[in-house]
């Protein structure tokens, strides 16, 4: 019985829906709002187009790049958080999900004004180049010669940067929270007896701290790497007309084009591959617990 109120709620609100876009997907455009259903696969075919292939491959090249930064910053932060003090680690870990607290829209133009042209970023870089300046003046040096004349404001914004900044900037605690649930659970003691029988600090981080903090960084990859993937607000304000990845494609289906079918097309291709990676972590899930048994 208690299974019934979600089992209606996820009726209503997830399977209906989303059966009516599959099925939108295997029909066909008639005037601006009619589709028929005619099962056909071209809506299919024609996202297998060089052009959309090449915009599907540089969502998965912006997720990727997102993702690995996501766990080269997020680890020594989860590590700090987990041999912090106790006093201070709800602090920590409050920081961590603060930007939860403000909407994404909000935090995504207050990155536009970090790294605008006259953004905090090069306001910044400017301040050190005034500062570099003065110092060869002051030793007699040409500054001209080695750092130029004027300074020049970095092309921060409306770039493949700016998107893989501000994907990082928004997926990180996701990496972040998994990483410091497996490292907290950790049993320091293996720590202890891997630097009591003479191995470096960095031997012991790859052979002991990383395999124990493996459940983390496979959970923090997927639910970093996925969200990433399906990104839409991201790439369309920080992004050039160069840097739009595939959820940029299907919003344009959906509404400028009112190409509802090939949009959904286009967001099942995008399922199925979601699809395929839980699968594809499940299984390895399965198959390192069954050589842990074994």
């Amino acid at each position: 019985m208690l299974g019934i109120p979600p089992g209606i709620w996820l009726t209503v609100f997830f399977i209906i829906p989303l059966s009516l876009i599959w099925l939108f997907s295997f029909g066909e455009k008639r005037g601006l709002v009619d589709i028929d259903l005619t099962w056909t696969m071209t809506n299919y075919v024609r996202a297998m187009d060089p052009l959309y292939l090449q915009i599907f491959l540089k969502s998965f090249w912006f997720a990727g790049i997102t993702t690995l930064v996501c766990l080269l910053v997020a680890f020594p932060i989860a590590i700090a958080i987990t041999f912090a003090p106790s006093r201070i680690r709800p602090i920590l870990l409050l920081l961590v999900i603060l930007p939860f607290w403000t909407n994404l829209l909000i935090r995504t133009y207050a990155l536009i004004a970090v790294l605008r042209t006259k953004g905090y970023v090069n306001f910044g870089l400017e301040y050190l180049w005034d500062g570099l300046h003065a110092i060869l003046l002051f030793f007699g040096m040409d500054p001209s010669g080695l750092i130029g004349e004027r300074f020049t404001p970095a092309p921060l914004l409306y770039n493949n940067f700016a998107v893989v900044f501000g994907l990082v900037y928004v997926h990180l605690p996701f990496m972040v929270l998994p990483l410091y649930a497996s490292l907290d659970r950790m049993d320091r003691s293996y720590l202890e007896a891997s630097l009591d029988l003479g191995a470096t600090q960095l031997r012991t981080f790859l052979s002991i701290t990383v395999p124990l903090a493996m459940p983390g960084i496979i959970s923090g990859v997927i639910i970093t790497f996925i969200p990433a993937l399906g990104s839409f607000l991201t790439p369309d304000l920080l992004g050039g007309t160069d840097s739009q990845m595939i959820a940029n494609v299907i919003e344009r289906q959906f509404k400028s084009a009112n190409d509802w079918p090939f949009g959904s097309a286009l967001s099942f291709i995008l399922m199925y591959i979601t699809f395929f990676v839980l699968a594809a972590r499940a299984l390895f899930s399965k198959r390192g617990s069954s050589m842990e048994a074994g």
